[in-house]
């Protein structure tokens, strides 16, 4: 499948190749980014399984994740997008497709997350539309900011690392 190219006004979005691999894995294993999302810091080998399945997800169910790259330099920052990861939350929360927005330390706090995820949100209510989830470690305000910006509700929290999840839904078009 060819994985669409997203472009803002100061990034690109497009799916990862095999040399983004280093720059995905040093986004996944810093402490400082995953314990906002409240999920444990990623070794070589378990970020190289996610990494392929991103590319795995597109193939199966038409959307996926797409790498953040800022337009100017081409600089890997993130991702964002769309998966199924059966989390085991609810049936509810595991049958929708869940959006996540994950950037490297260095890039948050310029508004690239919601950027991203806006562009990310409207090509999926574009092509697929209905609802989906979301989950935000408690005590992230920032990503708890792009979560009712995209137009998600908080609905239930659970428990997950030290802090808790909060659960969020979107109703999409």
């Amino acid at each position: 499948m060819d994985i669409p190219v997203l472009q803002t006004e100061r990034l690109v979005l497009r799916g990862h190749e095999v040399a983004d691999f280093e720059d995905f894995a040093a986004i996944w294993a810093d402490q400082a980014v995953t314990d906002q999302i409240g999920v444990p810091v990623r070794d070589h080998a378990a970020s190289w399984a996610s990494f392929q399945r991103n590319a795995g997800s597109w193939a199966l169910e038409g959307h996926g994740q797409w790498a953040v790259c800022l337009r100017e330099t081409g600089e890997l920052v993130g991702q964002t997008g769309f998966f199924r990861a059966l989390r085991g939350h609810s049936v509810e929360f595991d049958r929708r497709p869940e959006a996540g927005w994950v950037l490297a330390a260095r890039a948050q706090g310029r508004g690239i997350a919601v950027e991203a995820a806006l562009a990310a949100h409207h090509w999926f209510d574009a092509h697929h539309g209905g609802p989906s989830v979301a989950q935000v470690g408690v005590g992230n305000a920032a990503s708890c900011a792009v979560a009712e910006r995209l137009g998600y509700v908080a609905y239930d929290r659970v428990e997950g690392r030290e802090t808790g999840l909060i659960l969020w839904r979107r109703q999409g078009v």
